[in-house]
């Protein structure tokens, strides 16, 4: 298949594995850029990798001294703007800022510096979203408008983590993508092989490369991971549509 590299005639030996002992897990996830709203009405922005998702919902883990936590906590809302590779410039741009006015202590070895506009030092426009009150990212692909569900707190017993954190998971009320990275036979899914995320892997930068193989957990239609009642509307208007 075009495009595809097919490993199943590649014989690899199974590596030996030693015991190591590394500072942080950051395996490798999509980078995340959270829009929120300042107590003074202007917008956040802070790039973070720490995010999963299961269904229309989002797990984020924070660091509890952040901007960040301290405006979904006080607004219950916040968008999740996911940049694409060729934004990698931007999200650096963000690296060792904060919209906290004094820098937190736990920030300021680190290096950390206060930034009042972040959206201007990245070089992205923030523009109103439809369902929350903060600002999406208006060049990121993909804009996850999203609402506050519940706030656990994260690593209070695990002596390995160094500072205080905050798992919060959120509602994803309402999904904006670019045109250009949906599937020409379904608009409502986003093309795996046109969507390029930027990916963190132990503090560096990567991209996507090939398809490496099939994967049979795509084969049943992705429809059937909607609720009943959702799958029911969208073919209500899909033939409305018609």
């Amino acid at each position: 298949m075009s495009g595809k590299l097919q490993l199943d005639a590649i014989k690899v030996a199974p590596p030996d594995t030693v015991t190591i002992d590394p500072a942080i897990l950051y395996m490798g996830t999509p980078v995340v850029l959270i829009s929120s709203l300042n107590e003074d009405g202007t917008p956040n922005l802070a790039p973070m990798s720490s995010a999963w998702w299961l269904g229309w919902g989002c797990m984020l883990g924070l660091n509890r001294s952040s901007k960040t936590v301290e405006n979904i906590l006080r607004t219950g809302q916040c968008v999740l703007n996911l940049p694409a590779e060729t934004q990698v410039a931007s999200v650096d741009r963000l690296a060792l800022t904060t919209g906290s006015n004094p820098v937190p202590p736990n920030k300021v070895p680190i290096g950390f510096r206060y930034v009042a506009d972040k959206f201007r030092l990245a070089g992205l426009t923030p523009v109103p979203s439809d369902q929350v009150i903060v600002p999406r990212a208006l060049e990121c692909p993909v804009q996850l408008e999203a609402e506050l569900a519940a706030v656990h707190e994260f690593g209070v017993d695990n002596p390995r983590i160094r500072t205080p954190m905050k798992a919060i998971e959120v509602r994803i009320v309402r999904v904006h993508a670019a045109e250009n990275i949906l599937r020409n036979d379904n608009k409502d899914r986003i093309d795996p092989e046109k969507w390029r995320p930027l990916i963190m892997s132990f503090r560096e930068f990567y991209g996507l490369g090939c398809n490496l193989h099939n994967s049979r957990l795509a084969e049943f239609p992705e429809e059937l991971f909607k609720p009943v009642k959702f799958r029911q509307a969208s073919a209500a208007t899909a033939d409305a549509d018609t």
